[in-house]
């Protein structure tokens, strides 16, 4: 029978400012937010005693009760990747890289069915083993579900161990359906979201005990080939193992990049984050020998007007990695999908079937000259390969520099948020 382990490091950007400043998480109040937000700025962490008092995980600044004192720390991005490293090795130390799938940056799932004999431990020894370790040599407390497959581990950490007082849970089919068949909301289970439990709810379904004893033909009119998923995992059933997910390969490939501006944009100003998004993109592309054929422009309008986004989306006859090609495009689908009396406040681009940039192309006469196309990805690589080596800020454009942009703001972040070192 497998065993494997779900292991979460609890509130783990608060409990890593709170190591740094020699403080214990479980009892020290502190919230990590950018203090140079306005008080409706996202927690992205409070420490395990801000919780205990009630204060909910990712709530805004100005949601925390006024008489709880704390400490704010601002977000450091790097800081938190380097602990998220640390313990990896800790990790390594006891298991092979095989068995281990790093699912978040404060997750981890692990494969021990072959480890439990060799270190003579049990399921749960064997965990304890790995928190104590985790705890010993980085300071940051873990909580781990225990399952006889992913799923269940995942379900014993999510649901079972925030309960516990050791902060492990342990599941498998029998005792997932006997204990959880009828736990609700449906949105605590892995992978159901409100959008999903709306749907169940829809057709009486408001349990993994109703998904499971649902006709399997609804569900998959519904669902279609996510009905599987369901009820399968309605049983506690996971056939997927670690080395599945490692052997994964994707079809087709996409990059993505996105923001939600810190104000509202007209027209104007958001078509330079577009040229400034775009123009990073391309320096992506290039960099790892990469073309694409198609871009998709999401512009979300300000929140006060209530308005649904512009999307569209424009092709390349020849798959390319070309600022020069790809931005005069983009920009002219922004220009023809969005309202310039609105005022824009998200942006999102994705490029589409990105593929190995094998050196073909076919020419016609309404193409860009070959050599000088050459010339112009030979330039972008150098510049992708100078930001690598002195920092994302040491070159930039002249647009760079104006006042509505913001690629450099966003050199300096990880995620969205502050790295806590300069670019």
């Amino acid at each position: 029978m497998k065993t494997c382990l779900c292991i979460d490091l609890k509130s783990f950007y608060a409990s890593v400012e709170c190591v740094e400043r020699g403080l214990d998480p479980m009892t020290a109040n502190l919230v990590v937010a950018d203090p140079e937000r306005s008080e409706k700025t996202v927690c992205l962490a409070v420490s395990p005693a801000m919780k205990a008092l009630g204060v909910k995980n990712r709530c805004r600044v100005f949601e925390i009760p006024k008489g709880i004192e704390y400490l704010t720390a601002p977000p450091r991005m790097k800081k938190y990747i380097d602990y998220a490293a640390k313990i990896y090795g800790v990790y390594l130390k006891y298991i092979s890289k095989d068995d281990i799938y790093v699912y978040s940056i404060d997750e981890a799932f692990i494969d021990v069915t072959e480890y439990l004999g060799y270190y003579r431990l049990s399921p749960k020894e064997m965990a304890e083993m790995l928190m104590d370790a985790v705890m010993k040599e980085v300071g940051v407390r873990a909580a781990c579900g225990i399952g006889t497959n992913l799923y269940l581990a995942k379900i014993a950490l999510d649901i079972t161990a925030k309960h516990s007082e050791d902060f492990i849970g342990i599941l498998d089919e029998e005792s997932y359906r006997l204990t959880l068949w009828d736990h609700t909301p449906l949105t605590d289970f892995w992978r159901i979201g409100h959008g999903t439990e709306k749907k169940l709810n829809e057709h009486g379904l408001f349990t993994m005990r109703d998904i499971a004893q649902a006709n399997e033909n609804t569900l998959y009119r519904v669902f279609g080939i996510d009905a599987e998923l369901l009820i399968d995992h309605a049983w506690g059933r996971e056939p997927t193992e670690i080395s599945d997910i490692k052997a994964y390969k994707p079809k087709t490939n996409c990059i993505s990049s996105g923001q939600v501006l810190m104000r509202d944009y007209t027209k104007d100003e958001c078509r330079l984050i577009i040229r400034e998004m775009m123009d990073l993109i391309c320096l992506e592309l290039a960099e790892k020998d990469t073309v694409t054929s198609s871009v998709t422009l999401y512009i979300g309008y300000s929140n006060a007007l209530n308005s649904a986004a512009a999307k569209g989306t424009v092709s390349f006859r020849n798959p390319t990695s070309s600022d020069k090609e790809i931005i005069p495009e983009v920009i002219s689908l922004y220009d023809r999908i969005t309202d310039g009396d609105k005022l824009m406040r998200r942006v999102n681009i994705t490029c589409g079937n990105i593929t190995a940039d094998d050196g073909t192309r076919q020419i016609s006469f309404f193409d860009p000259d070959p050599e000088s196309d050459e010339k112009n990805k030979n330039l972008q690589k150098a510049i992708a390969a100078m930001k690598k080596k002195y920092g994302k800020n040491s070159m930039l454009k002249g647009m760079n520099l104006e006042a509505a942009g913001t690629t450099i703001e966003r050199n300096k972040q990880i995620g969205g948020h502050k790295s806590g070192e300069g670019a």
